[in-house]
């Protein structure tokens, strides 16, 4: 059955969609982008309605994991199952997942390698907390072995256990390794790792005490 296209109006409150009139009626919203050919008194039959419509699901489903990425990088998973959680179908998500991915706009190989950096800037962890992280996220295996290879847990460890020994610079020795030991472990470090960064912090602070106490003594 043949509708004729009767108005094209911008919708008042988002001007990237537009309402359809057919014969007289309001028929249904399309995206801008998906409504551009058509034109008032042009005729579309129950086919390409069909058509106009799933063409609009893909595009709104497109826009907005544009918006997720706006917020943060993501991965494939992360994409996808935003998308599911929205009421998507499986199609609409494949079809939107093409696009990013031959757009680059989403590449797993990247997000991990920045969310390794982000991590290590901010909340350094070790490379059993990294792998989660990342398996959580989605990401192939091949993919988090490739980007965890170069980390230097030593280093992370450390800078770890600095930004936390504030916490605990009241405790003594036995106290202060356990609750240490516990802090490290919970990001990922283990004790191989973790034992000779504790002695190394315990060391460092309370040599730095003491050249303080020292030079107030010498004031």
């Amino acid at each position: 059955m043949e509708h004729k296209i009767t108005a094209l109006k911008l919708q008042k409150k988002n001007a990237q969609r537009v309402n359809v009139y057919l014969d007289g009626e309001f028929a249904f919203g399309l995206a801008r982008i998906v409504a551009a050919w058509l034109q008032v008194g042009q005729l579309i039959d129950d086919q390409k309605i069909a058509e106009l419509k799933a063409e609009d699901a893909r595009e709104v489903a497109f826009q907005r994991a544009l918006r997720l990425l706006n917020l943060r990088p993501r991965s494939t998973l992360e994409i996808r199952l935003n998308l599911k959680k929205h009421g998507l179908g499986d199609d609409v998500i494949l079809d939107v997942e093409e696009r990013l991915l031959q757009s680059g706009l989403v590449d797993d190989d990247r997000f991990a390698r920045l969310w390794i950096e982000n991590r290590s800037e901010l909340r350094p962890r070790g490379k059993r907390a990294l792998s989660y992280e990342l398996t959580q996220r989605g990401i192939d295996r091949e993919i988090i072995t490739s980007v965890l290879k170069d980390i230097d847990e030593n280093d992370l460890a450390y800078r770890a256990a600095k930004s936390h020994y504030h916490k605990l610079k009241n405790l003594d020795w036995k106290d202060f390794r356990k609750k240490m030991y516990g802090f490290l472990s919970r990001r990922g470090f283990n004790y191989q790792i973790s034992a000779p960064v504790v002695t190394r912090i315990w060391e460092e602070e309370r040599d730095q005490k003491h050249s303080q106490k020292e030079r107030q003594a010498l004031d």
